[in-house]
């Protein structure tokens, strides 16, 4: 693994089996250098800085999914859409069908993929990896049901879903306050210095890290507002608190490396068998700035394109023979 390489505390939250979760240490925008960034990563694997947005730099995004959400019958109608108020009836997450068909409305939204280019961010992830800054083409939104246990993310790494070079981070921002019964994320702090960590499948989407095994220096969690950013390390392990609230949250997954760095090019194709398509995301957008920008840069792929073209004749199933060759298809 490469060298991964003003606290203030917040009231402490409690896991599901009791155990104590101290509060995230923090550093405000206004506070922001190079030094404490990468000293914040590099001793914890993670950094909340607060404020780095606004609340105006998220309505966009925030209304326009609620929109989406409530048109789908997500939301209980009679509060305004902004309220998130779940109807549990409609509870659902992936792979349903129904989640993927109103998932997929909020991919396509514009607002959604100029989020991760918001230039606050996109300074203080140069004070991470550099000017050499690729943004993740697919940033992931997260639309979390209240009370549903079976949909709750456990903890993981994001290497495990990333491959490429491990010197990646992952940027997660909520688009509105997220106080702990509404469920944001908490993060195993210093887990990323124990290197990749075994994931099982089981029988939700997510593979995990088996309860009790995972490594670390102890949970830390609390509040994360509206503006906040929690940015943390590819082997950072981290995970979702339940969700008790009477609301769906909501919050989106940012990724950023630098571009010198391995990449693999599954994270900027549609490898599944779904038919999407950069065309089709694209085809309602008011402008072409962000349209392919990726296209632009020097990426290394790993596994290569030739490794790729290979793969599509000797992986070791069909299914994989045939995500290998739609992979290639959209890289030509």
């Amino acid at each position: 693994m490469a060298q991964v390489a003003i606290v203030t505390f917040m009231p402490s939250a409690v896991l599901n089996r009791g155990e104590e979760v101290k509060p995230f240490h923090e550093i405000q925008a206004r506070d922001l250098s190079p030094s404490s960034m990468r000293g914040e990563i590099d001793s914890r694997g993670y950094v909340l800085i607060r404020g780095l947005l606004t609340r105006d730099d998220l309505r966009p995004l925030l209304g326009e999914t609620a929109q989406i959400l409530s048109d789908a019958g997500w939301l209980l109608p009679g509060h305004d859409p902004n309220e998130r108020v779940a109807d549990m009836g409609a509870a659902c997450g992936d792979p349903e069908p129904s989640f993927k068909r109103t998932y997929q409305q909020i991919f396509n939204l514009e607002s959604f993929h100029a989020l991760a280019h918001h230039p606050a961010l996109q300074q203080v992830m140069h004070m991470l990896v550099g000017e050499e800054l690729l943004i993740h083409p697919k940033p992931i939104g997260r639309l979390i049901f209240p009370n549903c246990e079976q949909l709750v993310v456990h903890a993981h790494q994001d290497y495990r879903f990333m491959d490429g070079d491990p010197e990646c981070f992952t940027a997660w921002i909520p688009l509105h306050d997220c106080p702990v019964n509404l469920g944001p994320l908490r993060i195993l702090e210093g887990s990323h210095r124990f290197g990749y960590q075994r994931h099982e499948h089981s029988e939700i989407q997510i593979p995990e890290i088996p309860e009790g095994t995972e490594l670390g220096e102890g949970w830390v969690g609390g509040q994360i507002n509206a503006g906040d950013v929690l940015i943390f390390h590819s082997l950072t392990v981290h995970a979702a608190s339940p969700n008790h609230s009477n609301q769906m949250r909501i919050s989106l997954d940012c990724r950023f490396q630098n571009y010198e760095r391995a990449f693999n090019p599954a994270n900027l194709v549609f490898g599944g068998e779904s038919g999407k398509s950069w065309e089709k995301t694209y085809s309602r957008w008011s402008s072409d700035d962000l349209k392919y920008y990726w296209k632009k840069l020097p990426l290394t792929f790993k596994p290569s394109k030739s490794e790729i073209e290979q793969l599509a004749e000797t992986a070791a199933t069909p299914s994989m023979r045939a995500r290998y060759a739609r992979i290639r298809s959209q890289l030509e």
